[in-house]
């Protein structure tokens, strides 16, 4: 499969590092400069006749003639041999909170330092980080930060935990798996916020060194996955079962854009199979969707549209439902299912209280999951 048209011309938008990292910005590289970009040998992929390789790091499994690249634009075939171009090559780094990938069960009022190389392995049309993802690794800006380093910066920024975001991590596996390794043997967390497009090999080799999951299910139907998405539906199921089975902690976030994926009876079979399939436990933030992108001729989500799909979803039996990109809004709190009592207390990003103690509401003592500590 060939990789889609790329993005071309200027992105204006640059991100910056937090306190007390250097800046680095996220735009296009400047026209004629050198890339710079690694040659790492990929992992999981065949070689096949002709100088051919076939990945199977996602369900395209894309088969590539010499020098040719896959759908996610940074991995390509030199010779026979698969590479990854972005190892180590970070084009946007920030301390962010952790509330804000979301994370809400994964220890609340702390920081992540968040990062990211070039490229996706879908296009969606809504996506808010596309100046980054929907375009090739020589397009943009970016530094070496090689798996050893990442650890050091996130003990240096204050950070229990390093976040891969932004773009798709599953498109650089191998970096993300090898500064997973190493930021656990310094006691610094992994949190890994995806889309969910990965076969099933590299998913359980990713969750046994990792520590939470966030998975972006972006509707419920595969039309909305063909037309908005360019990806496959089933695959991301397959992914939220095998997390909630491994021992990764695991939230889903499903961006509720209006007159696209935002019919209730779709909203409530989606909350019936995630009920049916990994537990009522699990956080799913139903998030306000902004104009962005290829979709701007939608407005914001109204709030009650949010509302209603946690009402939904909240009568299908899940425990921890929450809204999304609304500050201040009483649906960013987590509720103890015992007692009814607010158990972390939130207004955006920002913690107001937390009233827990080894885990338990410190009203009735009901187990509230996460990863607290």
């Amino acid at each position: 499969m060939k990789r889609r048209s790329f993005i071309r011309g200027a992105a204006g938008a640059g991100l910056v590092i937090g306190t007390g990292l250097p800046s680095v910005r996220s735009g296009l590289a400047a026209f004629g400069a050198k890339p710079n970009l690694s040659r790492v040998e990929a992992r999981y992929y065949d070689k096949l006749p002709d100088r051919e390789v076939e990945c199977r790091l996602c369900p395209r499994q894309c088969r590539l003639g010499d020098k040719e690249r896959g759908y996610c634009g940074v991995r390509e075939n030199i010779g026979g041999t698969y590479y990854t171009l972005v190892y180590g090559k970070v084009c946007t780094l920030n301390v962010d909170p952790v509330e804000k990938k979301p994370f809400f069960h994964v220890l609340p009022g702390t920081s992540a330092l968040s990062l990211a190389a070039a490229g996706c392995n879908v296009n969606c049309k809504f996506c808010q980080n596309w100046e980054i993802s929907q375009v090739r690794p020589e397009q943009v800006d970016h530094f070496d930060l090689p798996p050893e380093r990442a650890a050091a910066r996130a003990i240096e920024a204050g950070c229990p935990s390093i976040a891969y975001t932004y773009t798709e991590p599953t498109v650089f596996f191998e970096y993300m798996y090898d500064t997973a390794v190493r930021s656990k043997r310094r006691g610094v967390r992994n949190l890994v916020v995806t889309g969910g497009h990965i076969n099933p090999e590299p998913l359980a080799d990713l969750l046994a060194v990792v520590d939470a999951v966030k998975v972006d299910l972006k509707g419920f139907t595969q039309e909305f996955y063909t037309e908005y998405v360019r990806g496959e539906l089933k695959p991301v199921l397959e992914t939220i079962r095998a997390v909630a089975k491994s021992k990764a902690w695991l939230e889903i976030v499903y961006l509720v854009i209006p007159t696209l994926n935002d019919r209730m009876d779709l909203i409530r079979e989606m909350a019936k199979w995630v009920r049916n399939e990994v537990g009522d436990q699990v956080p799913v933030h139903f998030s306000r969707f902004q104009p962005m992108y290829l979709v701007k001729n939608l407005p914001p989500t109204p709030v009650s549209t949010l509302e209603a799909a946690r009402e939904t979803a909240r009568e299908e039996g899940l425990r921890f439902v929450y809204v999304g990109n609304v500050p201040g809004h009483e649906g960013e709190n987590t509720f103890c299912p015992g007692c009814g009592k607010v158990a972390v207390q939130r207004v955006g990003y920002r913690i107001e209280a937390i009233r827990l103690k080894a885990g338990r509401c410190d009203t009735c003592g009901t187990p509230i999951p996460g990863v607290w500590t």
